[in-house]
């Protein structure tokens, strides 16, 4: 059963939100945001005994668009319309903020939720066009299309406005542990930040799946009205993270982990600058390295 309660209007997750709490003010906010306390036995120096532990919520979330259900996702049940937005336009669906016209948040089946997106006749249209293309295939089984030509979509190239200075390194990093509320608890989530580019902290999101918490950011990014700055993620830079940062006309991508050989493909056709292992004082620039400032030479 799920307890997270309706949290569909709860603002973005901001540092300093909960900080140290009660354990019962814990269970009543925590709660509210998508963790739940169970019970467990907790194994330790060959003893064990009774104990509780938190765990991150995981629910059905379906995305709708005039009516019509387009996908389900399990996801962390906060920033719901951050998620939807940013889903939307990371996967091309609408192009701008002006072409979504109501989005409302409501409770689903099985404890679930369900966002319903009102678009323009012309998104929706398109949308409809691609929903027969891709029924209509049979092949491999990836997303129900027939080759990696279909898989990978074309991804805009992104133009050269930003740069990004090594100065606010450090700092950017660090902003993931500000957004990881709900990790810091029950260490099962990834986390999506934005940095303006004067270092400063825009907002962050995270959720138990790593594309739901980039959807979030880049959602709440487009609400917000950020354009400029770089974005920080706690995973891998996979294909889809870097396509989905693109499509959204972000400039610098920064991982805390791996890049795949096709997110650097992906990254160095869209024009995209890509950095990852980004560890302390150590990071690989995997592409475009000309907008970091602040390198110097070994």
């Amino acid at each position: 059963m799920n307890t997270c309660g309706d949290i569909s209007m709860m603002p973005a997750f901001l540092p300093g939100t909960f900080g140290s709490l009660p354990e019962a003010e814990a269970d009543d906010r925590f709660g509210a945001v998508g963790a739940r306390k169970v019970e467990i036995v907790r194994i330790a120096d060959a003893t064990s005994g009774p104990d509780t532990d938190w765990v991150a919520e995981e629910v059905p979330v379906a995305i709708a668009y005039n009516g019509i259900s387009h996908t389900v996702m399990m996801t962390t049940p906060t920033m719901l319309e951050d998620f939807a937005v940013g889903f939307s336009l990371a996967e091309g669906i609408v192009t701008s903020l002006s072409e979504i016209h109501d989005i409302a948040v409501t409770d689903g089946c099985r404890g679930g939720k369900t966002v319903e997106l009102t678009i323009s006749s012309e998104c929706f249209w398109k949308l409809k066009d691609r929903r027969r293309s891709i029924a209509g295939r049979t092949g491999c089984g990836i997303c129900g299309v027939e080759s990696l030509t279909d898989a990978v979509r074309p991804t805009p190239r992104v133009p050269f406005t930003q740069t990004f200075d090594l100065a606010h390194y450090q700092e950017a990093l660090r902003y993931l542990e500000r957004v990881e509320k709900l990790g810091s608890l029950t260490g099962s989530t990834h986390a999506a930040a934005w940095v303006h580019p004067d270092g400063t902290f825009a907002g962050g999101a995270e959720d138990v799946g790593r594309h739901v918490a980039l959807d979030k950011l880049l959602g709440l990014r487009a609400r917000s009205g950020w354009k400029t700055g770089a974005l920080v993620i706690s995973s891998r830079a996979s294909y889809e993270m870097i396509q989905k940062a693109a499509m959204c006309g972000v400039e610098i991508v920064l991982a805390v982990s791996a890049p795949t050989a096709l997110a650097i493909e992906v990254a160095e056709k869209a024009g995209v600058t890509l950095v990852a292992f980004c560890r302390r004082n150590r990071a690989n620039v995997y592409t475009h390295p000309e907008r970091i400032l602040g390198m110097r030479r070994g």
